[in-house]
């Protein structure tokens, strides 16, 4: 799969998003999968966001691609240049994560931006990229992720804490969706291998996973080297990205977290970006 092309980059630019059916190959996606499902570093690093509805959503954080499976994926020729056409110049690895959206009990994710969280990073502007990359398939049933078509061209919408998660604010929200001419809500349905490169300030939720069929992936996130974060936080500043190319996928195979080197996982308490809202909140 070669990277996006232009008309790609206008889509994601006016909407807010892109699907790209069949980014990575089912022999890649394969591995990919095999990896996660039987990783148990990966396993035993996940931890717990409650959606305030009932259910926890259950993720893996890491800050540093690494140089196994996991990293190959990020750090690739496709994925890493298509991020670079959509920001407009050198971008480096933000950190990525894998979302195990298990069957019957995975929770849901409440409306929001990724730049709502990551404004609190010293991030100045949203210059940030996340690719979703769907590891089983991704159905209305399983909790697919919807987007409001559009929401990006609102700018940063604030946001309050909703159980353990970052939520937009619902009176905003609410009314966007009251007007789907001009902000439609998409359900967005993929196959494994299928990437949604999407902009930081797209709006998008997915609802808990009450069917039989598990909904795992592992979304990306890309800076622009331009807009290196102003302080310290839990994700990191600007660090070289060494890019590989796209075969490297396939040479490294089922090579999982332990064989990795230092990914820079990140703790549970060492999140920040929503604990940080509650403060504001209160201030």
């Amino acid at each position: 799969m070669p990277i996006l092309s232009d008309d790609a980059a206008k889509q994601y630019h006016a909407d807010g998003y892109h699907l790209a059916p069949g980014f990575f190959d089912a022999t890649e996606i394969d591995l990919l999968k095999r990896s996660a499902k039987e990783d148990n570093e990966l396993d035993k690093r996940s931890f717990g966001r409650a959606d305030g509805e009932g259910g926890v959503v259950r993720l893996s954080l890491w800050n540093h691609p690494g140089d196994g499976i996991y990293g190959m994926f990020a750090r690739c020729e496709r994925m890493v240049k298509s991020c670079e056409k959509l920001l407009g110049g050198e971008v480096y690895h933000y950190h990525s994560k894998m979302i195990l959206k298990d069957a019957k009990v995975g929770g849901a994710w409440a409306w929001h931006q990724d730049y709502g969280y990551w404004y609190q990073n010293g991030v100045l502007t949203p210059d940030l990229v996340s690719v979703f990359i769907a590891v089983d398939p991704c159905t209305k049933e399983n909790g697919c992720l919807q987007v409001i078509k559009n929401s990006h061209h609102a700018g940063r919408i604030n946001h309050i804490l909703t159980g353990d998660q970052a939520g937009a604010d619902r009176e905003r929200v609410e009314e966007m969706l009251k007007r789907p001419e001009r902000f439609p809500l998409v359900y967005v349905t993929m196959e494994p291998g299928d990437a949604l490169f999407f902009h930081s300030n797209l709006l998008h939720r997915s609802d808990q996973n009450k069917s039989d069929q598990p909904r795992w992936a592992m979304i990306c996130c890309y800076n622009a080297a331009r807009n290196d974060p102003y302080k310290e936080s839990h994700h990191p500043r600007y660090t070289k990205l060494n890019v590989v190319p796209d075969e490297a996928i396939k040479q490294v195979g089922v090579k999982r977290f332990a064989e990795s080197g230092d990914v820079a996982w990140l703790e549970d308490a060492r999140d920040s970006s929503a604990k940080s809202l509650l403060e504001s909140d209160k201030s």
